[in-house]
């Protein structure tokens, strides 16, 4: 079972725009039962390494912005154990509560995108990118339209993985739902190469994430990370092979609708459990 959520995982992280690996702690806690603040470790731990998995593929088709990328990944990683550090001082109904909003407020972003822009739905995670859509870094906060290490683009870039990081260690979410967004708004960069570059940032805040919620835990159950872990990575695969052929603003509003049952399921789990 641990193996199938870890497929899940990969497919959902692979196969979306944004908010795939928002969908790891709740099928956690309700198919694996565990607490709160272990699932949203092992959560991050899987989507570290799955991320990663789909990093080393983004790298060889040059989709990376690395500029913007190294900017907002450090402000993710420093402030990722601080989110979990603040996760720890959190009652788990109270966390959980919290984290199953935030999960509705990305199930409904990803309808009204589904919607908006049902051209982007196409664009994944696992996709290829053609060297003909590749942009330079830039950003609309400088004078120019160019990228400047200049506080109003070099600002923007550290406040948005200041957030970022500050979710990833506190919900165990990715942060893919903020970052594409943020990429676009600052800049006007393809949709494959901020959905690239959101990979590799999930992937260093989510590490970090992880790293402390692995020093500070009490037990870390790693055969159980493993297992989701090598599903993940197969479920990013899958995703890879057949993402350009299902990936449409229909299978995006599925995920939505998905995402917001499982959060609801996972409320009322949540409110039986603490009434008993």
């Amino acid at each position: 079972m641990a193996l199938l959520i870890g497929i899940v995982i990969g497919l959902m992280l692979g196969l979306t725009g944004a908010g795939g690996s928002v969908f790891a702690v709740p099928l956690l806690i309700l198919v694996l039962s565990l607490p709160v603040g272990d699932a949203i470790g092992i959560a991050l731990g899987a989507v570290a390494i799955s991320a990663l998995y789909g990093t080393l593929n983004n790298w060889r088709y040059k989709s990376i912005l690395w500029i913007p990328a190294i900017i907002l990944g450090t402000a993710g990683v420093l402030f990722a154990p601080v989110g979990k550090l603040i996760g720890n001082q959190l009652s788990p109904t109270l966390l959980l509560f919290c984290f199953n909003c935030l999960a509705i407020v990305i199930a409904l972003r990803m309808w009204r995108q589904a919607s908006k822009h049902p051209e982007q739905a196409t664009v994944i995670r696992s996709s290829q990118m053609t060297p003909e859509s590749f942009v330079g870094p830039v950003c609309r906060m400088s004078t120019t339209g160019q990228f400047e290490w200049r506080p109003r683009c070099v600002g923007s870039l550290v406040i948005g993985g200041l957030v970022v990081g500050l979710l990833t260690g506190l919900f165990g979410v990715g942060g893919g739902f903020l970052i594409v967004p943020l990429l676009l708004f600052l800049s006007q960069v393809s949709m494959q190469q901020a959905v690239g570059t959101s990979l590799l940032i999930i992937t260093a805040v989510a590490m970090s994430g992880f790293i402390s919620f692995a020093t500070t835990a009490p037990h870390v159950d790693w055969p159980l990370l493993f297992l989701i872990t090598v599903g993940g990575v197969v479920g990013m695969f899958i995703g890879r092979m057949v993402g350009y052929k299902i990936a449409s603003a229909q299978l995006q509003k599925i995920f939505s609708i998905s995402l917001i049952a499982i959060a609801l399921i996972t409320l009322v789990h949540q409110w039986l459990s603490s009434s008993i």
